[in-house]
């Protein structure tokens, strides 16, 4: 089994979309890239990628997914999440959505 097709079942995925203020998305941007190479490093993390809108710079969008959902509270409990995400990028924020996905069973879509 490829290691794509073990991502794509069976995890619990966080997608966050940010709106950034005026002028602070290289500042977010650069956070962020702080926050991932940390992120990764935690036990169950299996990705945690930044990205950034195309139309509308100041839009970034992280997508991260963990073994379990039992990952992404333990992340939001770490201390670079709150010394760098609360702390640190949403005060540059003028929203902040965050939306929790679990896969769908096998042929239900």
């Amino acid at each position: 089994m490829s290691h794509d097709s073990f991502v794509s079942h069976h995890s619990f995925v966080v997608i966050a979309r940010y709106r950034t203020r005026p002028g602070k998305e290289d500042e977010v941007l650069a956070l962020l890239g702080e926050m991932a190479t940390a992120s990764r490093r935690e036990p169950g993390n299996r990705q945690y990628r930044v990205h950034q809108g195309t139309e509308d710079p100041r839009t970034v969008v992280l997508y991260e997914e963990y073994d379990t959902e039992a990952g992404f509270p333990a992340h939001c409990a770490t201390g670079h999440f709150r010394s760098l995400l609360l702390e640190r990028v949403v005060p540059l924020l003028e929203s902040r959505d965050v939306v929790r996905l679990a896969p769908c069973a096998e042929g239900a879509v």
